[in-house]
């Protein structure tokens, strides 16, 4: 954050004049000329007895100066690459839930360097045994593009080589490695119990031992932000320190999450300035929801080196999502990167189900509902010009368009879905006119097909008379044992159905009324169509419709089924009793299967 001339001297209680002077002397530290007006960190140091002290950070460069169109441009130059480093393995792996084996870890290296990331923190080595095997394990993968980076701490200087830390770094092998120290006063007082100088000394120190064992090394100033509105001199001293060590770039942490992004710009211009020739890196946590836009801000204030995970999940309110970052700075700001957009997703997609975690469906450029429309109007808009309600096509990023159904949309939504199985129909067909009354009644009655594609093509192929259930439910009963006598919750189910005129009854026994309508279902069917024993439950969630009944009121279930290829679809079942509500989605559930399996459905 910076202050002008005239905040300063009304500060320090000192001439306009005499503040200029000592900005042109370099005497104030992190000073920085725009155009003729001077811009000074808000915690610059206060003159004492009139006199500044010389900057100690760069003794050789007196003043920074920048025209105006150089300051807000400074690093926007087309073209030029920014380097991207991915911490899922480390920060991603500290949100909750999420627990990574060698073998997950190893497919996400995998996964980024096909896409295209510039450096993957693959963890400390010295952290644990699964951490160290995994290390080990790296030593024997090809990459095409991508570097392995170690991660660790600084150590005291009579400790390098002999220390965990050290040892576990080199024994990693691996090209990169990424140190952490601490970049505020505070910080190193009060958590490390060191002293400044000491703190220096082991920055220093330890970058390089790293060096002279051919080490490229990544600095990470630990609460850079934090530590330079604490004191911007003993933040700095620290970036010195690293510099001094032969650092090959300085990361600057937000590590509390908590900076605005016109802080960051402002602060990360300031360390441009006193290290013109040196790297900067950003590395942004999102406590405040900021971490992809003070990232971009450091960027365009300099920065080239951009970290986060992919998708933007890590310890509190997670991390800078990289994915949006990538996007971003690509096709709005026209930096260059070396990953494949058209991956984007994909790429977002197979970290998501390895790391075991649910993609936010309005997750930026990647998220199923990115390019989703719904309103009447919008859709209508959107057939006529593709840019009506969008800001990029999602071919680029490897996404695609959605037109949701709803009571919201008219002949526009529902005219791309019925063409996709009859083309010839026009938006003022009979079809298209009938099936938008048909949705609309079920709407009216709780059914939501926005969410359910599966039902939904059901429902529109059937109208079609493009498609027949293979077979028909003639009843079912259930039956349960309560309080269950050894604390099991078993339900019973008996079936009968009929399949091209032949009945079949079947009975099954699970935990809940859910589960023994299942078994008995397949059970029943197993004669006729074995391939639904593949078939398994992925998601379900209930939703009650009406909050002012009671316990008979409206219930929707949404039910995410996963086949043998690992591939998901949705079926959804509404009534006022949940288990036939979950039984309709069950229904069409084992209905889609089949028609996929005879090539009807998609």
């Amino acid at each position: 954050m910076f202050i002008s001339v005239k905040q300063a001297s009304e500060k320090w209680k000192i001439s306009d004049r005499r503040v200029r002077t000592l900005c042109n002397e370099g005497k104030i530290h992190g000073a920085i000329r725009v155009g003729k007006l001077w811009k000074i960190p808000q915690n610059a140091a206060k003159p004492q007895d009139g006199r500044y002290k010389e900057s100690t950070v760069d003794k050789k460069q007196k003043t920074i100066s920048y025209t105006k169109e150089q300051f807000k441009k400074l690093s926007n130059v087309k073209g030029r690459p920014i380097f991207y480093f991915d911490t899922t393995l480390r920060d991603g792996s500290q949100a909750e839930s999420v627990s990574y084996s060698v073998q997950d870890k190893m497919k996400i290296v995998k996964i980024l360097d096909e896409f295209g990331v510039d450096y993957i923190e693959a963890g400390i080595p010295s952290s644990n045994p699964k951490d160290a095997h995994f290390f080990e394990e790296l030593k024997s993968l090809k990459l095409k593009h991508a570097k392995i980076c170690a991660f660790g701490n600084t150590s005291k200087p009579g400790r390098l080589g002999l220390d965990k830390n050290s040892r576990g770094l080199l024994r990693a092998e691996t090209p990169t490695v990424s140190i952490v120290g601490k970049a505020s006063a505070s910080q190193t007082k009060k958590v490390l119990g060191i002293s400044e100088k000491e703190n220096q000394e082991m920055i220093r120190e330890t970058v390089r031992y790293l060096k002279k064992k051919d080490k490229e090394v990544i600095f990470d100033a630990e609460h850079f932000f934090d530590g330079y509105k604490e004191s911007p001199r003993f933040a700095l001293h620290a970036l010195k320190a690293a510099v001094d060590g032969g650092a090959d770039v300085l990361v600057l942490c937000d590590t509390n999450g908590g900076t605005l992004p016109n802080e960051i710009g402002d602060m990360v211009l300031a360390v441009h300035a006193e290290f013109p020739d040196k790297q900067i890196g950003i590395h942004c946590h999102n406590d405040i929801g900021c971490a992809v836009a003070s990232s971009m801000s450091a960027v365009e204030s300099g920065a080239v080196h951009v970290q986060g995970t992919f998708l933007g999940f890590g310890e509190r309110c997670g991390n800078a999502a990289l994915s949006t970052v990538i996007a971003n700075l690509t096709l709005k700001c026209g930096y260059a990167c070396q990953g494949d957009l058209q991956k984007l997703r994909s790429t977002c997609r197979q970290i998501a189900e390895i790391s075991t975690i649910r993609m936010q469906h309005s997750m930026p450029y990647v998220g199923k509902c990115a390019f989703a429309h719904k309103g009447g109007m919008h859709i209508d808009g959107m057939q006529k010009l593709k840019t009506a309600f969008e800001h990029i096509d999602p071919s680029l990023v490897g996404n695609e368009r959605k037109l949701l159904l709803s009571e919201m949309g008219g002949r526009g939504a529902i005219l791309p879905y019925i063409q996709k199985f009859s083309p010839h129909l026009t938006k003022n067909s009979p079809e298209t006119i009938a099936l938008i009354d048909i949705i609309k009644s079920q709407e009216f009655l709780g059914y939501q097909y926005e969410g359910a594609e599966a039902s939904l093509e059901l429902l529109v192929r059937r109208h079609l008379k493009q498609w027949e259930p293979h077979y028909r439910v003639i009843m079912y009963k259930l039956s349960e044992d309560m309080p269950a006598p050894d604390g099991i919750h078993m339900s019973s189910a008996m079936v009968k159905i009929e399949v091209d005129g032949q009945t079949e009854m079947a009975c099954g026994m699970g935990i809940g009324p859910l589960h023994a309508l299942d078994n008995a279902m397949r059970e029943a069917l197993k004669t006729f169509y074995p391939q639904l024993a593949c078939l398994r439950m992925s998601d379900y969630k209930v939703r009650v419709l009406e909050t002012n009944r009671d316990t008979d009121a409206t219930t929707r279930v949404l039910m995410e089924t996963m086949d043998e290829d690992k591939s998901t679809f949705v079926t959804v079942g509404v009534s006022t009793d949940i288990v036939e509500s979950s039984f309709i989605a069950l229904m069409d559930a084992f209905e889609y299967k089949l028609s996929k399996e005879e090539g009807i459905c998609k």
